[in-house]
């Protein structure tokens, strides 16, 4: 079937309380339009429109990569004044037109695939829902065999209307061209003096359109957020969703109303994950790993077995991460874009990697820096040493062999290698080469003063 989608994206959101237009709030790391975006990419539509009013360049630039194609309403008159400025972006040889809402993220494809196939290009239909309390929503009104025959929206309502439990969502489908006519004959005839879309449903009725309601597997797909309290209730509710997926595919959870996934998380089998975590972008934990209490860990692949100890904070970026099958992550530790990790490698409190490998059975234990280094297998490398990788202009590589001993506290200024199995003294500043099987030292004579006595303060005066 072809499609247009169209999202209505335009609302300030005064209850947000906040200079950042209401879409673009982030729910579990995406913006709320993003969410939307996602679950119509599948529908793969002719056309996706975006429509745009409060805040439009900052919701045009956040979604410029998105192929979706841009209609703006300036002013803000309404749900149907919104679909009045998507109509000259629309592709007029598509059957159906879907209407998402940019503030409503939770949507599913296969909810939003399932409206548009009871539109069919032919009827009109709409995504319904029965809540136990619909104060806000636009209700329901049936006929006596249960047609559908309008929509009233909330503040227009009689007490007995507001008295309906099913609501309309603000998502439907409609033939294209019927709605082309139909949102041009729309009228503000109101108490707010704005064109309203469901009014679309009387003239469907009135042409011998048939309308037909459809229903989302839960109310969580049709909760829109206008306030701090609803975004944070929409993220509880997704985080626990994930939680629950997660579970029933045989991860551990500690806890999992203490987790956030705000990207993709995949995991093998066996695989435990301790409380306060947050994972983000694309992480993959293969089978056996262990994720140890408070992690932050963003785009990084952790192979089988690998431990990540409390406290560790892994962000690969766009260059990303690996640890490989069996290494010791943590606690404290922090693994920067490039740092690739090969098996059983260790690496300690407070040590931080960036943009270097180590290989199999290297350590790197306690309190150290290795940024743009290649460290060889089995090599040690001491508490306190550091790689000075940056000459204030350029980034410079040091390279250390197999079997290498860095002591404690050395300053190995890149460029420069270490042979393999070279042993380098703790304290020491290492700016050339050191040869392969050799004792370096870079460092200055031990010297004790006789008589020497250190200053004392002077007597304070008067």
């Amino acid at each position: 079937m072809a499609l247009n989608v169209v999202i209505m994206a335009a609302g300030k959101g005064t209850r947000m309380k906040s200079a950042l237009p209401k879409v673009l709030h982030r729910l579990a790391g995406r913006s709320l339009v993003q969410h939307v975006l996602d679950a119509a990419s599948p529908l793969k539509a002719l056309r996706t429109v975006v429509i745009t009013g409060h805040g439009a360049d900052a919701v045009e630039g956040a979604l410029g990569a998105s192929g979706a194609v841009f209609a703006r309403q300036m002013p803000q008159l309404g749900t149907g004044h919104a679909v009045q400025q998507a109509v000259p972006a629309l592709d007029k040889t598509a059957d159906t037109t879907v209407v998402l809402n940019g503030d409503v993220p939770l949507i599913r494809t296969s909810t939003a695939a399932s409206l548009a196939a009871a539109c069919g290009g032919v009827h009109l239909a709409l995504l319904t829902i029965e809540l136990a309390d619909p104060t806000g929503y636009g209700r329901i009104v049936r006929g006596p065999a249960g047609q559908v025959l309008g929509i009233v929206e909330h503040k227009d309502a009689s007490d007995a209307q507001r008295d309906i439990r099913e609501i309309y969502t603000g998502i439907l489908a409609a033939p294209t061209q019927a709605l082309v006519r139909w949102v041009a004959a729309l009228k503000n005839d109101n108490v707010q003096k704005e064109y309203y879309l469901t009014d679309i449903v009387a003239m469907a009725v009135a042409e011998g359109v048939k309308v037909v309601a459809a229903q989302p597997a839960s109310d969580t797909e049709v909760l829109g957020v206008n306030s701090p309290v609803q975004l944070a209730d929409l993220e509880r509710r997704y985080q626990h969703e994930r939680a629950e997926a997660l579970m029933e595919a045989g991860v551990r959870l500690a806890d999992p109303a203490r987790l956030d996934v705000r990207g993709e998380l995949l995991c093998g089998a066996d695989v435990e994950i301790d409380v306060n975590c947050v994972f983000e972008g694309c992480v993959t934990l293969a089978d056996g790993v262990r994720i140890g209490a408070n992690c932050v860990i963003r785009n990084a692949q952790i192979a089988a077995g690998a431990v990540i100890h409390p406290f560790t904070h892994i962000d690969g970026e766009a260059a990303g991460v690996k640890v490989g099958p069996g290494a010791l992550v943590g606690p404290f530790a922090r693994l920067r874009p490039g740092a690739d990790l090969g098996a059983e490698v260790h690496i300690g409190n407070f040590v931080e990697v960036k943009n270097s490998t180590l290989a199999a059975g290297a350590k790197a234990n306690h309190l150290a820096y290795l940024g743009d280094a290649d460290v060889g297998e089995r090599v040690n490398y001491g508490a306190g040493s550091i790689t000075a990788n940056y000459d204030g202009a350029n980034k410079h590589r040091t390279l250390i062999g197999a079997d290498a001993h860095i002591g404690s506290n050395c300053v190995l200024v890149a460029p420069v290698t270490i042979g393999s199995g070279a042993t380098i003294g703790g304290g020491s500043t290492i700016a050339k080469d050191a040869p392969a099987n050799q004792l370096t030292l870079a460092r200055a004579r031990q010297v004790s003063l006789p008589g020497w006595t250190r200053p004392k303060k002077s007597p304070p005066k008067g």
